[in-house]
């Protein structure tokens, strides 16, 4: 229904942000990465958003990144797990450790976050197995720089397993281009 505001800040009061929308001021709870991102008060600001309507309330849910909306909403599918509790999942975890934890089943990390049991956290783990997105993983896998990124995500795309394309980004020279930089990766992965 309501998937985006943009608009100047009006209020913050965490985890809670008042957003005057041409004169409508809508109130929208957010995580706490998502409110130390914000601008000040007075301050123009473009949230992605997810409406929740129940019986007693109607709440609307704002995020910076869409990667945090698209978590957000793979975490309320999952039973016993409410919109509260996954914004309190993403205000303890960034997406990428979340999805870290998830690939590495460290059901450790989730029981930190206030509100989340062994149960609990067994249960995420299960469920978001292989739902997080790959690319937020954090699969050991880091580039260093943006064009490193944006070759690996390109080597990525065609087909190649995020440790294949890991290797050969660490036998490229550090200046390279990003097309030479793919160019001499596929020749080296084709050997």
């Amino acid at each position: 229904m309501i998937g985006r505001l943009s608009g100047v800040i009006a209020e913050k009061s965490p985890p809670l942000v008042l957003v005057d929308v041409q004169g409508v001021g809508y109130e929208v709870d957010v995580p706490m990465s998502t409110y130390y991102n914000l601008p000040g008060v007075g301050e123009r600001t473009t949230l992605l958003t997810h409406f929740v309507v129940r019986e007693d309330a109607q709440v609307l849910f704002g995020f910076a990144s869409n990667e945090e909306r698209t978590t957000f909403r793979q975490l309320i599918k999952i039973s016993g797990i409410g919109p509260r509790m996954a914004l309190s999942l993403l205000s303890g975890l960034s997406v990428a450790e979340l999805a870290q934890a998830v690939a590495q089943q460290e059901a450790g990390r989730l029981v930190k976050v206030p509100g989340i049991g062994k149960k609990t956290a067994e249960r995420l783990l299960l469920e978001l197995k292989g739902k997080l997105a790959p690319d937020m993983s954090g699969g050991g896998v880091r580039a260093e720089t943006d064009t490193q990124a944006d070759i690996l995500q390109a080597l990525v795309a065609l087909g190649y397993s995020e440790k294949e394309a890991g290797s050969a980004l660490k036998a490229l020279p550090k200046e390279v281009g990003v097309s030479d930089g793919i160019k001499l990766a596929l020749k080296s992965l084709s050997r």
